[in-house]
């Protein structure tokens, strides 16, 4: 790594999140983090304590005039994700914006086309799919292992902090909708229901149950929330040869594989009418652990000394934006599914 050139980065935005950030892009042999801003001098102050050697600023035009400045993270509130994400397009700077990349389809695209129009590398922090434990389960799903994928379900829950600004589908739904993405990424997405509530601070919905069906007939539940006495990260891939759980909170059986299903009997020729039940192995195969933020972020340094194309790039960004605006509007409709074009 000594010989890889040194890219220049700022961290805008001194939360929880982009503290994360700070941490990692200041620890990377690659990278050079030299700015770090917010307007919360507080937050600031825990941000500058650890990256000393990185400028401090509550003021987002010294980052945009610094000529030496190559590239930008983006880890402000969800709302505020697409205006600076563009002005820094606009003034040529690479950009990682975190989940969701915009609140809006229009605002989404407009980034996209932007970031596409100039050949600056966007980047979208969808950081499941950076996971090592995706990856397994993408060559998996690739090499056929699993068969045809019938369905899936997730559960992402916990009892965490009550959102103000955000609602559960738009907190946790952009980490289980790229992982969709990245497991299937020729899946169409037809129709989208999903129904929300707000029991605590409405009318944020803290708990969300979102469907989604695809081409093909393959259909993915996901169920969201904040409100819940167990701490779940789960998602559970069924298909005609194998079933596959992939579990972020165990400390070590994040993929378990079972060797279960219906078979169908060569002698018959109504699957309907005789099934035979299969009921064999179960085994978790060993993950390598890496910390999915660092691949993430070395991923993006490669991009900008590359200027190529990120594995979740403004295109996927843009995908789960338009599902994550569907479901809102189903929400809304009462949980009437809305078609996707």
């Amino acid at each position: 790594m000594s010989d890889v050139r040194r890219v220049n980065v700022a961290v805008v935005g001194a939360g929880y999140w982009g503290r994360n950030h700070v941490r990692t892009f200041s620890s990377l042999p690659g990278s050079s983090l030299t700015w770090v801003c917010d307007r919360d001098v507080d937050r600031l102050g825990q941000a500058s304590e650890m990256a000393p050697a990185a400028r401090a600023s509550t003021d987002l035009e010294e980052l945009v005039s610094d000529g030496e400045l190559e590239a930008v993270v983006v880890a402000t509130p969800a709302r505020t994700h697409a205006e600076i994400a563009e002005r820094f397009l606009e003034a040529g700077k690479h950009v990682l914006v975190e989940k969701p990349m915009a609140l809006d389809i229009e605002d989404a695209r407009r980034i996209h086309d932007s970031a596409r129009e100039k050949g600056l590398v966007l980047m979208v922090g969808h950081l499941m799919v950076y996971h090592p434990a995706v990856d397994m389960l993408r060559r998996m799903i690739a090499d056929g292992e699993l068969g045809d994928v019938y369905y899936l379900y997730s559960q992402r829950v916990n009892l965490g902090t009550a959102r103000t600004d955000e609602n559960a589908l738009w907190c946790f739904g952009p980490h289980d909708l790229s992982i969709i993405h990245e497991l299937f990424p020729a899946a169409r997405p037809t129709t989208v229901c999903a129904r929300g509530h707000c029991y605590l601070r409405p009318p944020v919905e803290d708990v969300v149950f979102m469907n989604v069906t695809f081409e093909g007939g393959m259909m993915a539940q996901v169920q969201l929330s904040w409100l819940d006495p167990h701490k779940e990260r789960r998602m559970t891939i069924v298909g005609s040869r194998r079933m596959v759980t992939f579990d972020d909170v165990s400390p070590s059986e994040k993929i378990r594989v079972f060797d279960k299903g219906y078979d169908h009997p060569p002698e018959y020729g109504s699957f309907g009418e005789f099934l035979t039940l299969r009921d064999g192995d179960v085994w978790a195969p060993k993950v390598p652990f890496a910390e999915p933020l660092r691949l993430e972020a070395e991923h993006f340094l490669d991009c900008v000394r590359t200027n190529a194309t990120p594995r979740t790039d403004g295109e996927e960004g843009l995908w789960i934006v338009r599902l994550l605006v569907a479901a809102q509007s189903s929400m809304e409709l009462g949980g009437e599914p809305v078609e996707l074009t």
